[in-house]
């Protein structure tokens, strides 16, 4: 009897496998799937996956069917679908086509690293994972070609056409439109009703903005602009910037007047034209809608914004060609959505949390008078510390998994965002779900991936600090006006973070009363301004009653502050203040001008220095001037000066020209002043929701970011 041939002495054909994603270009297919490919192998969702150790030859199509990618790969890692998680499997690649490697290549970026050939014995030492592609091997871009209206010589935007809303947001900004006295929210070039507040430098060497940039951001975060809502309008040698210097994967620089810019291939930008940027694209949407040229509008801010901060979103909104009508408190906005037209008399909170800032605005409304009582809020407080919560999560437990700390490259770390992002949103809408980032980096040449089963209750345990910082919040608001709960008809949830299922639940347990569900949380604000910009139209429009959201004061020798207009009042408002010589034959005054609370220079926003000039000669004291503050309705803030006893009007100057250590040094601030500044600043970014005022223990992402950040500076 013949003995049995043996197949497996034959070479082992490969299984074809060809996949069809649902992408249009190569630009969906790296906004779409960039979180499951890297340069060594990709990730596929499937039922039914090979097993371990399948040769296959892959293709992977476009919808259109053309083919895209084609490799050579063996199957090396296999899960079946099980009711708690989807099935799917890692391939790695072995060989592929020229085409296929610099499309990946575009898509990965340079700094990814390919896996190890097949059957390779570990090396003794670990391969250095490289981080994110150096300064160097950047694309360039000339500022010359940033294509914004308001850059050009004698360009005036039109005080015609119709006036739309914009919600500028951190993570999203949203428009609004009125059409046959309906408003209307403004769909994205790619159907969206929000656009991704993001401004990115591609490969190509040009500026992106919105979808494409988000997809950018996935493969080139160091050339990727997010969360700059948060930082400008501030002083670039504040505490608060130099601590996110370190929190963010983009380089944040000094612009050319000692504000806050941010890098792009080498090229300096302002945060205003960053915003500028988004606000452009917003513009050119309108108009593409609306058929017709747009040159006005209403933009929001949070109400917890400074002086500084609302003006240099007036100065973005010239830069991008629009006329800004109004600045607009977000809170404000959402009051606006919630009962512009409807005759209505109650007292509302507004809990607006968004994606990188927190306010709380408490308003009574009377038929077309909406009037601001109270508000507060944190512009380092969203859905970005969040998502950071369960980054951390993630990490610690991927360190748990493979015995050493997380040692990837930056693009992996985003990656990571991305997902539990994704992972978070979705379980406000199921109980548990599967985080799996496929190959974020190598241990001990092996590539590893982070699979870590999450579910809502250990999500809500890590955000629920967080939550609680805003219901701390909301009690001051309410504690300013000697209000309590029971006297709160009904509370408006604004900002797509109002969605998780834990804020809900703990304003009803800690108030005794349910969110109102009528206004869109991702829309009213945008759908707000929108109606303000219509009222303004009108002969009786709205009556709007806002408040100063921080106390204007000033620096006074020693490093103490003294107010000159209140936290909370109605605006508009005029203060006025007498200054005496000091000395003899004094010609100038310098006064240092501060927002916030707190009764030490140091711990407030820095706004700047008022300069009194020309003064005439006298003995010390015989020169009097009288300084006058004034802040509009929309909270922008204007100083003027006259001498007393001529009635002649002196020239005054606010500027930043000082850093806030200089200012410190002239007011002769205590170091322990310095120090509290310096640990509420912390606090901000205290991930695990320790209070402001007491520095947090250093988490594992920060840990990640404080090394990238040492090693590129």
């Amino acid at each position: 009897m013949s003995e049995p041939s043996d197949r497996r002495q034959h070479p082992r054909l490969p299984t074809v496998l060809k996949v069809r994603v649902a992408a249009r270009n190569e630009q969906e297919l790296a906004e779409r799937y960039a979180t499951n490919l890297s340069r060594g192998g990709i990730f596929l969702r499937t039922k039914n996956p090979h097993p371990v150790g399948t040769l296959l030859h892959l293709e992977i199509q476009l919808a259109d069917g053309t083919s895209v990618i084609q490799a050579r790969g063996q199957v090396k890692y296999a899960a079946e679908e099980t009711p708690s998680r989807p099935g799917g499997m890692g391939i790695q690649f072995l060989a592929m086509d020229r085409e296929s490697r610099a499309l990946i290549d575009r898509i990965c970026g340079p700094s990814r690293p390919p896996a190890p050939p097949p059957r390779q014995a570990p090396p003794s030492v670990p391969p250095v994972v490289p981080r994110l592609s150096p300064e160097q091997h950047a694309p360039t871009i000339d500022r010359n070609e940033l294509d914004l209206p308001g850059l050009r010589k004698g360009y005036e935007p039109a005080a015609t056409g119709p006036v739309i809303g914009i919600d500028l947001g951190t993570t999203y900004s949203c428009a609004a439109y009125i059409r046959h006295g309906k408003p209307f929210v403004l769909p994205s070039r790619e159907g969206y009703n929000t656009v991704p507040s993001l401004v990115a430098l591609n490969a190509r060497g040009k500026l992106v903005v919105g979808h494409p940039a988000k997809g950018q951001m996935l493969l080139n975060p160091r050339q990727t602009v997010y969360g700059s809502k948060r930082l400008v309008g501030r002083p670039f040698q504040s505490p608060v910037v130099q601590q996110s210097r370190e929190r963010f994967l983009y380089d944040i620089v000094a612009g050319p007047d000692g504000n806050v810019a941010v890098q792009l291939g080498g090229t300096t930008f302002s945060l205003e034209e960053i915003s500028a940027l988004v606000l452009n694209e917003v513009r050119e949407l309108a108009q593409n809608t609306l058929g017709q040229p747009v040159t006005r509008a209403v933009i929001t801010v949070p109400a917890y914004y400074n002086e500084h901060q609302r003006e240099a979103v007036r100065q973005a909104g010239r830069l991008a060609g629009l006329r800004v009508e109004r600045i607009l408190s977000e809170p404000t906005a959402a009051a606006l959505a919630y009962g512009y037209g409807k005759g209505l008399t109650r007292r509302i909170l507004v809990y607006d949390l968004g994606g990188g800032t927190f306010d709380a605005s408490v308003l009574e409304l009377h038929d077309s008078v909406f009037e601001v009582l109270s508000t507060g809020g944190d512009t380092f407080l969203g859905g970005v510390d969040f998502d950071t919560a369960v980054v951390d999560h993630l990490l610690a437990r991927f360190e748990e998994k493979v015995g050493r700390p997380f040692d990837g490259d930056q693009v992996a770390l985003q990656r990571i965002f991305d997902a539990a992002e994704r992972a978070r949103c979705l379980l406000s809408e199921q109980e548990s779900t599967r985080v799996h980032v496929p190959f974020v980096t190598y241990v001990d040449g092996q590539p590893r991936d982070l699979d870590v089963q999450l579910d809502r209750a250990t999500v809500e345990r890590l955000c629920l600090p967080l939550v609680e910082r805003t219901l701390d919040v909301c009690e001051d608001v309410l504690r300013q006006r000697n209000l309590t709960f029971a006297k709160i008809d009904d509370v408006i949830l604004v900002g797509g973070m109002s969605r998780m299922p834990l804020v809900r639940r703990r304003i009803r347990e800690r108030f005794g009363k349910d969110p109102h569900k009528g206004v869109h949380p991702d829309e009213a604000v945008a759908l707000g301004a929108a109606l303000l910009g219509q009222s303004l139209e009108k002969s009786e429009g709205v009556v709007l009653i806002d408040v100063l959201p921080m106390s204007i004061q000033i620096g006074r020798p020693g490093g103490g502050c003294t107010p000159v207009i209140e936290r909370n009042v109605a605006l508009p408002v005029t203060r006025t203040f007498k200054l005496s010589t000091t000395r003899d034959f004094q010609t100038s005054f310098e006064i240092h001008v501060f927002q916030g609370e707190s009764p030490q220079a140091q711990v407030n926003e820095y706004l700047g220095t008022l300069s009194v000039t020309g003064l005439p000669l006298g003995p010390r004291g015989s020169v009097q001037a009288a300084v006058t503050f004034s802040l509009s309705h929309e909270c922008l803030l204007q100083v003027t000066a006259k001498e007393l006893s001529t009635g002649r009007v002196f020239e005054t100057t606010m500027s930043t020209r000082h850093t806030p250590e200089e200012v410190r040094a002239q007011l002769g601030a205590a170091p322990a002043a310095a120090a509290a500044g310096a640990r509420q600043v912390a606090g901000m970014f205290a991930s695990d929701g320790a209070a402001a005022g007491v520095a947090p223990p250093e988490s594992s992402i920060a840990r990640v970011l404080r090394r990238w950040f040492r090693a590129r500076t």
